[in-house]
């Protein structure tokens, strides 16, 4: 049989899987898998984020949220507390206490140790917040770094900015400090590194065993603390008249 429907007419097909566009967070996952790059939850990934997909992420993050919102039965159409709740947490994640994942370090410059100063220093108590990889909830203590300086040093606010960029990412406590122990080396290169956390973890304080004291003491020690007790002990010994300062 002869068509009569008119030749300027084209047959129009079902668009095809190919496309529509891959969520966005599924694209960058193909990127760093391609490159063999690591993305476990204390891992930053900044440089392997184009210009604009921290936006589309945020969005994408936003649609998760109010899903999970729904599942847990929260009406959040009518509920005024709820309806924005989802973008406020997908900023808070990608923006604030998850920052260290997905923006690059602050700028921090380090000097030539001038003066070839070869005596240790501490600084601390730093307040350090997390959040425990198992559950999501906080993490918050203090932390002391001990430097003998090698050929370069960094600012004293230096090391703040570094070990919150360090700790806002999904943590265990013992894999952080570690994590900040390499970037302070990457920095400055001492000649000894110390450092010690003191936080309580709400995994355990808000839920679980639900124990509110409880707390966790952790360290690294690296070149000359490591090597020499002495120098060890010093360090010890100063976080000890520092945290007396705070009561």
């Amino acid at each position: 049989m002869t068509s009569t429907l008119p030749t300027s007419i084209t047959a129009r097909t079902p668009s095809s899987p190919e496309t529509v566009p891959l969520p966005i967070s599924l694209r960058i996952r193909q990127r760093l898998d391609a490159a063999g790059v690591a993305y476990l939850a204390n891992d930053n990934i900044s440089n392997h984020l184009q210009d604009g997909e921290l936006d589309q992420l945020e969005v994408e993050v936003a649609g998760k949220v109010r899903e999970l919102l729904r599942s847990l039965v929260i009406d959040i159409d009518n509920d005024h507390n709820t309806e924005e709740t989802a973008e406020r947490v997908a900023r808070m994640y990608l923006h604030e206490v998850f920052k260290g994942r997905y923006h690059h370090q602050p700028k921090i410059a380090s000097f030539p140790n001038v003066k070839k100063l070869d005596e240790i220093y501490t600084v601390g108590p730093i307040t350090v917040r997390s959040a425990c990889s198992h559950h999501l909830v906080p993490i918050l203590g203090n932390c002391w770094i001990g430097i003998k300086p090698g050929d370069r040093v960094i600012g004293l606010s230096k090391f703040s900015r570094v070990a919150d960029w360090v700790f806002s990412r999904p943590h265990i406590q013992e894999e952080a400090v570690m994590i900040l122990a390499d970037e302070i080396e990457r920095l400055c290169e001492p000649e000894g590194l110390a450092i010690l956390v003191k936080a309580q973890h709400y995994c355990m304080k808000w839920r679980g065993v639900k124990e509110p004291q409880t707390s966790m003491v952790n360290s690294v020690v690296r070149g000359d603390f490591r090597h020499d007790p002495s120098l060890k002990a010093e360090f010890f010994e100063l976080v000890k008249q520092q945290e007396s300062m705070l009561y």
